[in-house]
């Protein structure tokens, strides 16, 4: 039986740490395996990527493209077709949803569009909802409840 005081990496798996700076003999002594001078010889002396020597750095001389609009909401789309496939008659909303695997969990609002056609009556409470969809959800008797956040 496996005990946890059994337990070891493979042969080979683990490599020893590089001891530097002990002296001549073992190879890594004098400067370390830093080179001579400079700044990176230095204590301290790293510079951040991307850093060119004072010179304007790449990321700053490529052009800015395009625009975010921080007021941008994304839908969770999910059509008639898809609702039939439910097998009960409760209330349809976007947690329902996630749950059973039509929307992805990224997603923070409903749109209900309107391809194909819904056979049973259903309450839905969604964020948006298309003009088809609307109709055809009335027809067969089912609600909408529109959700705003």
């Amino acid at each position: 039986m496996l005990t946890l005081n059994d337990l070891a990496p493979q042969e080979g798996a683990r490599r020893n740490k590089k001891r530097v700076g002990r002296g001549n003999g073992s190879g890594h002594g004098k400067t370390a395996c830093r080179g001579s001078k400079g700044q990176k010889a230095r204590t301290g002396g790293n510079i951040e990527p991307g850093f060119e020597g004072g010179q304007m750095p790449l990321y700053r001389k490529l052009p800015k493209r395009g625009f975010k609009n921080s007021a941008h909401k994304t839908y969770g789309v999910v059509n008639l077709t898809q609702l039939n496939e439910f097998q009960f008659d409760s209330v349809i909303d976007l947690e329902a949803l996630k749950k059973h695997g039509l929307i992805k969990k990224r997603f923070n609002l409903l749109k209900i569009l309107g391809d194909g056609e819904i056979n049973r009556a259903i309450t839905i409470k969604a964020d948006a909802i298309s003009d088809t969809a609307a109709t055809k959800i009335k027809a067969a008797g089912g609600q909408i409840d529109i959700v705003t956040k």
